[in-house]
Formats: structure tokens, C-alpha cells, sequence
């Protein structure tokens, strides 16, 4: 693992335009439990996954219904919501935003809803899967915070008078198009790609990786075409092997958790572009460290 740390640490600092995916296995580790794992949220409670599939086709149906089962004091939604929101980023999250803060890392596309990125400092971040700090009009697109939005009356409507859902996708629910668009462009502008802490077998966002890889992917069209391969590093930091793992999409796998792996990482790039600095710059000898950390 170590070899394999130090070379993710020159992978970065050679970068240009790096990104990272993140999935639940980064939420687990600052004590959100996962939907799918051994423990599961749906694993452990198959009544409350036969709800959650009805969810979307509720709100389409009746929105106030969908508020009123999504508010409720007794829902499963709003516990689940209330435990999460008590969560605090881990190392992982905070390793993120130092490669962000020393202008390594462009932009973080997470499948989580939890906030946690925003809360431990990143800057960049696409919420692939919404949020549950936020509504979303399903008329015009726009969103609100959670806290400027009166749910005195069912269901809370936009300014511009559409209905408006919890930000956060459920099931059958498509992609928000301004964060699909966005998503699939950074995934092909990338030149270094991040995967941390996600299985990669939920779509479209898994389609991002093998955009990034093949410069294509499936589109917005439902269509699925991939070329020769690019030039893109592709690292995944995941505590098992993934179908991006299997089918050589990524070009290796650091195995273990990712509020160890990261940090660990982090320190590798700290020395990795001190020694970079030196090399380049002469002149600046035993100080090269010192310069790299207040440029950032």
C-alpha cells in the first residue's frame, strides 16, 4: 500500500485538472450508515426500501401526500434525515479539502446527500444525488436552503409558483440536468480522477469513471459507445474491488478505508511537491517546503 500511496501522490501533484468521486463508504466513517452494506439501511429494513421506491411516484401523484410522509414526525425519512445531519466530516472528507485548499483537487462530485463535503470546507462541490440541506423546483430547477422555505402549507411552492421536493434523487428520479451536465463535463475534462469510497454500480453516476477513461460514455441519450483509451489516471481508494477494479477501467486500487488512506496521501503530496519544488527551482534549496505551503 505504501508504494501505491506514494505513487497516487505523484499522480496528483503531475496533475492538471484532478477530480474526485465520492461514494458512501466516505459517509460511513463519520457514522452514516450505508443503503446496501451487510448492515444496511435496506439490507436490515426491506419495508423501508419497498418505500423508498414508491417515493417518486408519490410526489408525482400527490405532492402533499409525499410532504406529509416525507415531514412526518413518525416517517423514516425524517429520523434518517435528523441522525445524518448530526454527522461531522472524518479525515477523509477534511484530506479532500487540503488537496482543494493547495489547489490540486478542481472539484468533488459526491453521490452522498449528507453535506459533508460542504461542512468540512471543500469549495467545488457537485451533489450528483441532491442534497438534504435543500429544496429543488421541479418547474424552473431552482434551489433553497431548507431554512428559507416555510412548510406551514403542503406542498411549499417556488417563486415562480412550480412545486418543490426535497433536492435529494429518488428512485426512478432522473438526474438534474444542470448537475448531469456538469458532472459529465468535468468528467472529461479531467486528466486525474479520485474514486474514493463508492461500489460503483449505481447509474449514471458510475458512467462518469468510464467517460473519464474512453473520453465517452453512456450519453444523455441512453446511448453507450467507448473509444481507445485515454491518458487519464484513474486511482480508486476503496476498501474492496469494484467493477472499475474488474474490468481495468481504473488503473489501481489503494485497498483500505478512506479516512486513512487520504490523509495518508495528503502527506505524500506535501513531500512529493516540496522535492518537486526543489527540483524545478534550485535557488530556493532547504526553503522549497517552506514556499509550497504558503502558496498553498
Amino acid at each position: 500500500m505504501e508504494g501505491l500511496i506514494k505513487q497516487a501522490a505523484r499522480d496528483l501533484v503531475k496533475s492538471k485538472h484532478a477530480i474526485a468521486l465520492t461514494g458512501a463508504g466516505m459517509s460511513t466513517e463519520s457514522g452514516i450508515p450505508d443503503f446496501r452494506g451487510p448492515k444496511g439501511i435496506w439490507t436490515t429494513n426491506k419495508k423501508a426500501e419497498a418505500e423508498a421506491y414508491k417515493m417518486y411516484g408519490l410526489f408525482l401523484k400527490d405532492p402533499k401526500a409525499y410532504w406529509v410522509e416525507i415531514s412526518g414526525s413518525q416517517g423514516t425519512y425524517r429520523r434518517f434525515y435528523e441522525e445524518i445531519r448530526k454527522a461531522k466530516p472524518n479525515p477523509g472528507h477534511r484530506a479532500l479539502v487540503e488537496l482543494e485548499r493547495r489547489g490540486i483537487l478542481k472539484c468533488v462530485i459526491t453521490q452522498n446527500i449528507d453535506g459533508l463535503h460542504e461542512k468540512a470546507g471543500n469549495k467545488e462541490v457537485l451533489e450528483y444525488h441532491g442534497s438534504i440541506y435543500k429544496l429543488r423546483c421541479i418547474s424552473c430547477g431552482s434551489r433553497f436552503g431548507i431554512e428559507e422555505v416555510s412548510l406551514n402549507e403542503l406542498p411549499p411552492r417556488c417563486k415562480c409558483g412550480g412545486v418543490l421536493k426535497y433536492d435529494v434523487i429518488h428512485f426512478k428520479e432522473p438526474i438534474p440536468l444542470d448537475v448531469r451536465e456538469e458532472s459529465e463535463r468535468e468528467a472529461l475534462r479531467c486528466d486525474l480522477m479520485l474514486i474514493c469510497g463508492t461500489s460503483a454500480v449505481v447509474y449514471p453516476f458510475a458512467d462518469l469513471p468510464i467517460m473519464a477513461r474512453f473520453g465517452s460514455g453512456r450519453s444523455l441519450l441512453g446511448l453507450y459507445v467507448t473509444g481507445p483509451k485515454t491518458n487519464v489516471k484513474i486511482i480508486e481508494v476503496n476498501a474492496e474491488p469494484t467493477p472499475l477494479t474488474q474490468e481495468g477501467v481504473s488503473d489501481y486500487l489503494i485497498r483500505g478505508k478512506t479516512g486513512e488512506v487520504l490523509p495518508k496521501i495528503v502527506e505524500e503530496v506535501k513531500k512529493t511537491r516540496s522535492a518537486f519544488t526543489a527540483e524545478h527551482n534550485p535557488f530556493l534549496g532547504d526553503q522549497a517546503g517552506e514556499v509550497d505551503c504558503h502558496q498553498g
